[in-house]
Protein backbone atom coordinates (compact mmCIF):
# COMPACT_ATOMS: atom_id res chain seq x y z
CA UNK A 1 0.00 0.00 0.00
CA UNK A 2 0.29 2.25 1.04
CA UNK A 3 5.53 9.52 1.43
CA UNK A 4 4.72 13.16 0.64
CA UNK A 5 3.38 11.74 -2.52
CA UNK A 6 5.36 8.17 -2.53
CA UNK A 7 3.67 6.43 -0.15
CA UNK A 8 0.88 4.39 -0.66
CA UNK A 9 1.54 2.68 -3.57
CA UNK A 10 1.37 0.44 -2.77
CA UNK A 11 1.09 -1.90 -1.14
CA UNK A 12 0.91 -5.06 -3.10
CA UNK A 13 -0.14 -7.63 -6.04
CA UNK A 14 1.23 -9.93 -8.02
CA UNK A 15 0.38 -12.66 -10.67
CA UNK A 16 0.04 -16.24 -9.11
CA UNK A 17 -2.24 -18.36 -11.60
CA UNK A 18 -2.36 -20.90 -8.03
CA UNK A 19 -3.99 -18.65 -5.90
CA UNK A 20 -6.77 -18.06 -8.54
CA UNK A 21 -10.83 -18.55 -6.82
CA UNK A 22 -13.34 -20.93 -8.14
CA UNK A 23 -15.31 -18.08 -8.20
CA UNK A 24 -13.25 -15.59 -9.82
CA UNK A 25 -15.33 -12.46 -8.74
CA UNK A 26 -15.71 -13.92 -5.19
CA UNK A 27 -12.13 -13.06 -3.84
CA UNK A 28 -9.54 -9.96 -3.67
CA UNK A 29 -6.85 -11.78 -2.18
CA UNK A 30 -3.79 -9.36 -2.15
CA UNK A 31 -3.97 -5.34 -3.62
CA UNK A 32 -4.54 -4.88 -6.81
CA UNK A 33 -6.45 -8.46 -6.89
CA UNK A 34 -6.23 -11.98 -8.45
CA UNK A 35 -4.69 -10.64 -11.37
CA UNK A 36 -2.46 -7.81 -10.23
CA UNK A 37 -3.88 -5.16 -12.18
CA UNK A 38 -6.54 -3.40 -10.30
CA UNK A 39 -9.83 -4.92 -12.63
CA UNK A 40 -12.24 -7.19 -12.67
CA UNK A 41 -14.73 -7.81 -15.67
CA UNK A 42 -17.33 -9.41 -14.31
CA UNK A 43 -20.51 -8.20 -11.55
CA UNK A 44 -22.54 -5.69 -10.87
CA UNK A 45 -21.14 -2.72 -8.60
CA UNK A 46 -22.70 0.11 -7.08
CA UNK A 47 -22.29 3.70 -8.49
CA UNK A 48 -24.09 6.40 -5.95
CA UNK A 49 -23.29 5.98 -2.73
CA UNK A 50 -21.95 7.77 0.41
CA UNK A 51 -21.32 7.77 4.33
CA UNK A 52 -24.77 7.38 4.95
CA UNK A 53 -25.95 5.11 2.44
CA UNK A 54 -24.28 2.16 2.74
CA UNK A 55 -24.86 -1.95 3.19
CA UNK A 56 -22.79 -1.71 6.55
CA UNK A 57 -20.09 0.63 7.98
CA UNK A 58 -17.84 -1.02 11.17
CA UNK A 59 -15.35 1.27 13.03
CA UNK A 60 -11.62 0.39 13.03
CA UNK A 61 -9.59 0.42 15.66
CA UNK A 62 -6.50 3.17 14.49
CA UNK A 63 -4.82 4.80 11.46
CA UNK A 64 -4.08 2.36 8.40
CA UNK A 65 -3.67 2.98 4.92
CA UNK A 66 -3.15 -0.43 3.71
CA UNK A 67 -6.10 -2.12 1.62
CA UNK A 68 -8.19 -4.71 2.66
CA UNK A 69 -8.19 -8.19 1.00
CA UNK A 70 -11.02 -10.56 0.89
CA UNK A 71 -11.13 -14.58 0.73
CA UNK A 72 -14.00 -16.58 1.47
CA UNK A 73 -16.43 -13.61 1.87
CA UNK A 74 -14.04 -13.04 4.89
CA UNK A 75 -12.58 -9.40 5.14
CA UNK A 76 -9.00 -9.04 6.11
CA UNK A 77 -6.85 -5.38 6.93
CA UNK A 78 -3.99 -4.56 8.82
CA UNK A 79 -4.59 -1.56 11.67
CA UNK A 80 -3.28 -0.52 14.99
CA UNK A 81 -4.87 -1.89 18.13
CA UNK A 82 -3.84 -0.05 21.33
CA UNK A 83 -0.26 1.15 19.34
CA UNK A 84 0.39 -2.54 18.45
CA UNK A 85 0.49 -3.65 14.93
CA UNK A 86 -2.58 -6.15 14.28
CA UNK A 87 -4.58 -7.87 11.75
CA UNK A 88 -8.19 -7.74 12.28
CA UNK A 89 -10.84 -10.26 10.31
CA UNK A 90 -14.35 -9.32 9.60
CA UNK A 91 -17.29 -11.54 8.40
CA UNK A 92 -19.62 -10.60 5.52
CA UNK A 93 -22.02 -8.29 7.95
CA UNK A 94 -19.09 -6.40 9.05
CA UNK A 95 -18.65 -7.93 12.34
CA UNK A 96 -15.29 -8.58 13.85
CA UNK A 97 -14.63 -12.21 14.07
CA UNK A 98 -11.05 -11.89 15.46
CA UNK A 99 -7.55 -9.92 15.88
CA UNK A 100 -4.30 -10.56 16.00
CA UNK A 101 -1.80 -8.50 18.12
CA UNK A 102 1.97 -7.94 17.53
CA UNK A 103 4.77 -5.82 18.78
CA UNK A 104 4.50 -1.83 18.74
CA UNK A 105 3.58 0.13 15.85
CA UNK A 106 5.77 2.61 13.94
CA UNK A 107 3.54 5.31 13.24
CA UNK A 108 3.86 6.94 10.02
CA UNK A 109 5.40 10.18 9.10
CA UNK A 110 3.68 11.84 6.24
CA UNK A 111 -0.22 12.86 7.01
CA UNK A 112 -1.63 10.11 5.26
CA UNK A 113 0.95 7.31 6.81
CA UNK A 114 0.68 5.15 9.14
CA UNK A 115 2.73 1.93 10.38
CA UNK A 116 0.15 -0.27 8.72
CA UNK A 117 0.67 0.99 5.11
CA UNK A 118 1.76 -2.74 3.16
CA UNK A 119 -1.58 -4.65 2.54
CA UNK A 120 -1.93 -7.92 3.72
CA UNK A 121 -1.58 -11.22 1.06
CA UNK A 122 -3.01 -14.66 1.07
CA UNK A 123 -2.22 -17.90 -0.80
CA UNK A 124 -5.90 -19.37 -0.10
CA UNK A 125 -4.56 -21.06 2.73
CA UNK A 126 -2.71 -18.20 5.07
CA UNK A 127 -2.34 -14.60 5.47
CA UNK A 128 0.73 -13.06 4.92
CA UNK A 129 1.54 -9.59 6.58
CA UNK A 130 4.40 -7.01 6.89
CA UNK A 131 4.44 -3.79 8.93
CA UNK A 132 6.53 -0.38 9.25
CA UNK A 133 8.22 -2.19 12.46
CA UNK A 134 9.72 -4.72 10.39
CA UNK A 135 7.40 -7.45 11.43
CA UNK A 136 6.81 -10.15 8.95
CA UNK A 137 4.22 -13.18 9.73
CA UNK A 138 2.40 -15.24 8.64
CA UNK A 139 -1.22 -16.47 10.06
CA UNK A 140 -3.86 -19.24 9.52
CA UNK A 141 -7.24 -17.80 8.64
CA UNK A 142 -8.54 -18.43 11.95
CA UNK A 143 -6.00 -15.42 13.15
CA UNK A 144 -3.53 -18.25 14.88
CA UNK A 145 0.03 -16.52 14.10
CA UNK A 146 1.81 -19.38 12.17
CA UNK A 147 5.36 -17.08 12.51
CA UNK A 148 6.65 -14.42 12.49
CA UNK A 149 10.20 -12.33 12.38
CA UNK A 150 11.49 -8.95 12.33
CA UNK A 151 13.21 -7.83 8.98
CA UNK A 152 14.29 -4.45 10.62
CA UNK A 153 15.85 -6.73 13.58
CA UNK A 154 17.85 -9.01 11.68
CA UNK A 155 18.85 -6.54 8.53
CA UNK A 156 18.90 -3.19 10.14
CA UNK A 157 16.45 -0.04 9.92
CA UNK A 158 15.24 0.92 6.68
CA UNK A 159 16.25 3.87 5.38
CA UNK A 160 12.93 5.77 3.89
CA UNK A 161 12.20 9.19 4.04
CA UNK A 162 9.16 8.33 4.06
CA UNK A 163 6.59 5.38 5.34
CA UNK A 164 7.30 1.99 4.02
CA UNK A 165 4.55 0.74 1.53
CA UNK A 166 5.88 -2.53 -0.46
CA UNK A 167 3.83 -5.57 0.53
CA UNK A 168 4.78 -9.38 0.64
CA UNK A 169 4.61 -11.23 -2.43
CA UNK A 170 3.65 -14.82 -2.26
CA UNK A 171 5.32 -17.69 -5.17
CA UNK A 172 4.88 -21.16 -5.01
CA UNK A 173 7.20 -21.39 -2.28
CA UNK A 174 8.11 -18.62 -0.79
CA UNK A 175 6.89 -15.18 0.60
CA UNK A 176 9.10 -12.47 -0.72
CA UNK A 177 9.91 -9.14 1.07
CA UNK A 178 12.09 -6.14 -1.08
CA UNK A 179 13.70 -3.47 0.51
CA UNK A 180 14.93 -0.51 -1.50
CA UNK A 181 16.30 2.43 -0.25
CA UNK A 182 19.58 3.99 0.53
CA UNK A 183 22.40 1.37 1.91
CA UNK A 184 22.11 -2.28 1.21
CA UNK A 185 18.64 -2.91 -0.77
CA UNK A 186 17.84 -6.36 -1.19
CA UNK A 187 15.24 -9.16 -1.94
CA UNK A 188 14.60 -11.79 0.64
CA UNK A 189 12.56 -15.24 0.05
CA UNK A 190 11.30 -17.01 3.26
CA UNK A 191 9.53 -20.27 3.27
CA UNK A 192 5.87 -20.05 3.60
CA UNK A 193 4.97 -22.62 6.49
CA UNK A 194 8.12 -22.16 8.96
CA UNK A 195 9.32 -18.62 7.61
CA UNK A 196 13.04 -19.60 7.72
CA UNK A 197 15.07 -17.09 4.84
CA UNK A 198 15.49 -19.46 2.23
CA UNK A 199 17.73 -16.36 0.13
CA UNK A 200 18.38 -13.31 0.37
CA UNK A 201 19.97 -11.15 -2.50
CA UNK A 202 21.45 -7.51 -2.86
CA UNK A 203 20.04 -4.96 -5.24
CA UNK A 204 21.91 -1.66 -4.99
CA UNK A 205 22.56 0.71 -7.60
CA UNK A 206 23.84 3.99 -7.81
CA UNK A 207 21.12 6.81 -8.01
CA UNK A 208 20.99 10.69 -7.42
CA UNK A 209 19.15 11.77 -4.39
CA UNK A 210 16.45 9.63 -2.98
CA UNK A 211 16.39 7.47 -6.44
CA UNK A 212 17.18 4.37 -3.95
CA UNK A 213 14.31 4.96 -2.46
CA UNK A 214 11.66 2.22 -3.39
CA UNK A 215 7.80 2.24 -2.19
CA UNK A 216 6.04 -0.41 -4.74
CA UNK A 217 5.57 -3.69 -4.66
CA UNK A 218 6.87 -6.55 -6.89
CA UNK A 219 4.88 -8.98 -9.09
CA UNK A 220 5.54 -12.77 -9.60
CA UNK A 221 5.17 -13.11 -13.59
CA UNK A 222 5.54 -15.81 -15.84
CA UNK A 223 9.27 -15.47 -18.02
CA UNK A 224 10.54 -17.62 -20.17
CA UNK A 225 8.07 -19.69 -18.89
CA UNK A 226 9.31 -19.96 -15.58
CA UNK A 227 8.01 -18.27 -12.13
CA UNK A 228 9.57 -15.08 -11.46
CA UNK A 229 9.62 -11.92 -9.63
CA UNK A 230 9.18 -8.35 -11.68
CA UNK A 231 11.08 -5.76 -9.50
CA UNK A 232 10.61 -1.88 -9.88
CA UNK A 233 12.62 0.53 -7.79
CA UNK A 234 16.14 2.42 -7.57
CA UNK A 235 15.83 3.65 -10.82
CA UNK A 236 15.96 -0.30 -12.64
CA UNK A 237 13.21 -2.71 -13.75
CA UNK A 238 14.63 -6.76 -12.67
CA UNK A 239 13.39 -10.06 -12.97
CA UNK A 240 14.58 -13.07 -10.74
CA UNK A 241 14.69 -15.97 -10.77
CA UNK A 242 12.78 -17.19 -7.96
CA UNK A 243 14.35 -20.66 -6.97
CA UNK A 244 17.46 -18.09 -5.49
CA UNK A 245 16.74 -14.85 -6.46
CA UNK A 246 19.26 -14.02 -9.10
CA UNK A 247 18.48 -11.61 -11.27
CA UNK A 248 18.18 -12.80 -14.94
CA UNK A 249 16.37 -9.90 -16.83
CA UNK A 250 17.53 -5.83 -15.94
CA UNK A 251 16.30 -2.64 -17.55
CA UNK A 252 18.09 0.93 -16.82
CA UNK A 253 18.03 4.34 -18.04
CA UNK A 254 14.78 5.66 -16.79
CA UNK A 255 16.61 9.12 -14.95
CA UNK A 256 19.25 10.01 -17.72
CA UNK A 257 19.44 13.04 -16.66
CA UNK A 258 20.00 11.98 -13.32
CA UNK A 259 17.08 14.22 -11.77
CA UNK A 260 17.23 14.29 -8.17
CA UNK A 261 14.30 13.26 -5.75
CA UNK A 262 12.84 10.14 -7.91
CA UNK A 263 11.74 7.65 -6.41
CA UNK A 264 10.19 4.67 -7.12
CA UNK A 265 6.31 4.70 -5.87
CA UNK A 266 3.87 3.78 -8.35
CA UNK A 267 3.58 0.11 -8.87
CA UNK A 268 4.15 -1.32 -12.28
CA UNK A 269 1.40 -3.11 -14.54
CA UNK A 270 1.93 -5.71 -17.03
CA UNK A 271 -0.31 -5.83 -20.08
CA UNK A 272 0.64 -9.08 -21.98
CA UNK A 273 4.49 -8.83 -22.60
CA UNK A 274 4.56 -5.06 -21.68
CA UNK A 275 5.31 -3.44 -18.52
CA UNK A 276 4.04 0.22 -17.66
CA UNK A 277 6.07 1.80 -15.58
CA UNK A 278 5.02 5.76 -14.17
CA UNK A 279 8.03 7.74 -13.18
CA UNK A 280 9.36 10.99 -12.49
CA UNK A 281 7.35 13.44 -10.60
CA UNK A 282 3.75 13.77 -12.05
CA UNK A 283 3.03 15.89 -8.21
CA UNK A 284 5.93 18.38 -9.76
CA UNK A 285 4.70 18.80 -13.24
CA UNK A 286 7.85 16.32 -14.22
CA UNK A 287 5.92 13.20 -15.49
CA UNK A 288 7.17 10.09 -17.36
CA UNK A 289 5.59 7.11 -18.01
CA UNK A 290 7.61 4.21 -20.01
CA UNK A 291 6.73 0.84 -21.47
CA UNK A 292 8.97 -2.09 -20.96
CA UNK A 293 9.23 -5.09 -23.32
CA UNK A 294 9.38 -8.02 -20.60
CA UNK A 295 11.59 -10.36 -23.63
CA UNK A 296 14.77 -11.25 -23.56
CA UNK A 297 17.57 -11.93 -20.77
CA UNK A 298 20.39 -10.07 -19.26
CA UNK A 299 20.91 -6.44 -19.72
CA UNK A 300 18.17 -5.31 -22.42
CA UNK A 301 18.50 -1.36 -21.32
CA UNK A 302 19.27 -0.76 -25.23
CA UNK A 303 16.98 -3.02 -26.93
CA UNK A 304 13.83 -3.26 -24.33
CA UNK A 305 12.37 0.65 -24.11
CA UNK A 306 9.32 0.72 -26.87
CA UNK A 307 8.53 4.25 -25.70
CA UNK A 308 7.80 7.04 -23.54
CA UNK A 309 5.96 9.87 -22.05
CA UNK A 310 7.32 12.86 -21.07
CA UNK A 311 3.54 14.39 -20.53
CA UNK A 312 1.55 12.45 -18.70
CA UNK A 313 2.26 10.35 -15.69
CA UNK A 314 1.35 9.33 -11.97
CA UNK A 315 3.29 9.75 -8.75
CA UNK A 316 1.58 7.87 -6.32
CA UNK A 317 -1.57 5.79 -7.89
CA UNK A 318 -0.59 2.93 -9.48
CA UNK A 319 -2.04 2.19 -13.18
CA UNK A 320 -4.61 -0.24 -13.49
CA UNK A 321 -5.36 -2.04 -17.11
CA UNK A 322 -8.94 -3.52 -17.86
CA UNK A 323 -9.46 -5.47 -21.03
CA UNK A 324 -6.22 -4.78 -22.67
CA UNK A 325 -6.00 -0.77 -21.71
CA UNK A 326 -4.30 0.94 -19.22
CA UNK A 327 -5.66 3.57 -17.20
CA UNK A 328 -3.96 6.58 -14.98
CA UNK A 329 -5.77 8.46 -12.81
CA UNK A 330 -3.13 10.97 -11.77
CA UNK A 331 -2.46 12.58 -8.79
CA UNK A 332 -4.56 15.65 -9.49
CA UNK A 333 -7.31 13.57 -10.92
CA UNK A 334 -6.82 13.89 -14.72
CA UNK A 335 -7.70 10.47 -16.24
CA UNK A 336 -5.90 8.74 -18.84
CA UNK A 337 -6.47 5.46 -20.99
CA UNK A 338 -3.76 4.91 -23.20
CA UNK A 339 -2.91 1.58 -25.46
CA UNK A 340 0.11 -0.34 -23.33
CA UNK A 341 1.32 -1.19 -26.94
CA UNK A 342 2.06 1.75 -28.14
CA UNK A 343 1.51 4.54 -25.62
CA UNK A 344 -1.00 6.00 -27.69
CA UNK A 345 -3.32 7.86 -25.77
CA UNK A 346 -6.87 6.20 -26.35
CA UNK A 347 -8.79 9.06 -24.40
CA UNK A 348 -8.35 11.68 -21.80
CA UNK A 349 -10.60 13.54 -18.72
CA UNK A 350 -10.43 15.45 -15.47
CA UNK A 351 -12.45 14.54 -12.82
CA UNK A 352 -13.33 18.11 -10.76
CA UNK A 353 -10.76 20.17 -10.00
CA UNK A 354 -9.90 20.80 -5.87
CA UNK A 355 -6.76 20.92 -3.86
CA UNK A 356 -6.91 17.14 -2.29
CA UNK A 357 -4.73 14.93 -4.20
CA UNK A 358 -5.09 11.82 -4.83
CA UNK A 359 -3.31 8.45 -3.20
CA UNK A 360 -5.34 5.70 -3.52
CA UNK A 361 -4.66 3.35 -6.78
CA UNK A 362 -8.06 3.22 -9.11
CA UNK A 363 -10.37 0.01 -9.36
CA UNK A 364 -11.87 -0.97 -12.34
CA UNK A 365 -15.37 -3.53 -11.48
CA UNK A 366 -17.56 -4.08 -14.18
CA UNK A 367 -17.00 -1.32 -16.14
CA UNK A 368 -16.98 1.48 -13.72
CA UNK A 369 -13.42 3.29 -12.52
CA UNK A 370 -13.26 4.15 -8.86
CA UNK A 371 -11.20 6.97 -7.55
CA UNK A 372 -10.76 7.82 -4.24
CA UNK A 373 -9.62 11.16 -3.51
CA UNK A 374 -7.32 11.67 -0.10
CA UNK A 375 -10.61 13.66 1.13
CA UNK A 376 -12.70 10.87 1.00
CA UNK A 377 -14.57 11.86 -1.70
CA UNK A 378 -15.12 8.51 -4.63
CA UNK A 379 -15.69 9.41 -8.07
CA UNK A 380 -17.10 6.64 -10.45
CA UNK A 381 -17.09 6.49 -13.98
CA UNK A 382 -18.20 4.76 -16.97
CA UNK A 383 -15.09 3.50 -19.13
CA UNK A 384 -16.73 0.63 -20.48
CA UNK A 385 -17.26 2.13 -23.92
CA UNK A 386 -14.22 3.25 -24.82
CA UNK A 387 -14.73 6.79 -23.67
CA UNK A 388 -15.44 8.58 -20.19
CA UNK A 389 -18.53 9.11 -18.67
CA UNK A 390 -18.41 10.73 -15.25
CA UNK A 391 -21.33 8.85 -13.06
CA UNK A 392 -20.93 9.72 -9.60
CA UNK A 393 -19.46 11.88 -6.34
CA UNK A 394 -19.63 10.19 -3.32
CA UNK A 395 -18.31 11.98 0.04
CA UNK A 396 -17.36 8.98 2.54
CA UNK A 397 -17.06 11.82 5.72
CA UNK A 398 -13.30 10.64 6.19
CA UNK A 399 -10.17 10.40 4.66
CA UNK A 400 -9.55 7.59 1.85
CA UNK A 401 -5.80 5.94 1.35
CA UNK A 402 -6.55 2.77 0.29
CA UNK A 403 -7.46 1.68 -2.72
CA UNK A 404 -11.30 0.49 -3.27
CA UNK A 405 -11.72 -3.65 -3.30
CA UNK A 406 -14.50 -5.48 -5.48
CA UNK A 407 -16.27 -8.41 -4.74
CA UNK A 408 -19.53 -10.70 -5.06
CA UNK A 409 -21.27 -6.75 -6.15
CA UNK A 410 -20.50 -5.58 -3.63
CA UNK A 411 -17.58 -2.32 -3.04
CA UNK A 412 -15.83 -2.53 0.46
CA UNK A 413 -13.49 1.42 1.02
CA UNK A 414 -11.40 1.71 3.76
CA UNK A 415 -12.07 4.85 5.60
CA UNK A 416 -9.44 6.56 8.04
CA UNK A 417 -11.87 5.36 10.79
CA UNK A 418 -14.70 2.93 8.92
CA UNK A 419 -14.52 0.14 6.77
CA UNK A 420 -17.12 0.22 4.32
CA UNK A 421 -19.36 -2.01 2.55
CA UNK A 422 -21.99 -0.71 -0.45
CA UNK A 423 -24.21 -2.59 -2.87
CA UNK A 424 -26.49 -1.46 -5.38
CA UNK A 425 -28.96 -3.29 -3.79
CA UNK A 426 -29.03 -2.72 0.30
Amino acid sequence: MHIIRYLIAASVFVFAGFLESAEPDQDWPRWRGPQDNGSIDAGSYPVNFDADNELWRTPLPGKGCSTPIILQQTIFLTAPVKGNDAVLAYDWSGKQLWQATFGQENAGRHRNGSGCNASPMSDGDSLFVYFKSGTLAALDLDGSIRWKSNLVEQFGPDTLYWDHGTSPVVTEQYVVMARMHHGESWLAAFDRNSGEMAWKVARNYETPQEGDHGYATPLVIQHAGREALLVWGSQHLTIHDVVDGKAVWSCGNFNPESKKLWPSVSTPVVVGDMAVIAFGRNDRGIPRLHGIRLSGNGDVTETNHVWQRDDIGTFVPSPAAYQGRVYLVRDRGEVECLDPATGRTIWNATFPKHRANYYASPLIAGGHLYAPREDGVVFVANVADSEFKLLSENNMGEPVIGSPVPASNRIFIRGEKHLFCLTSSP
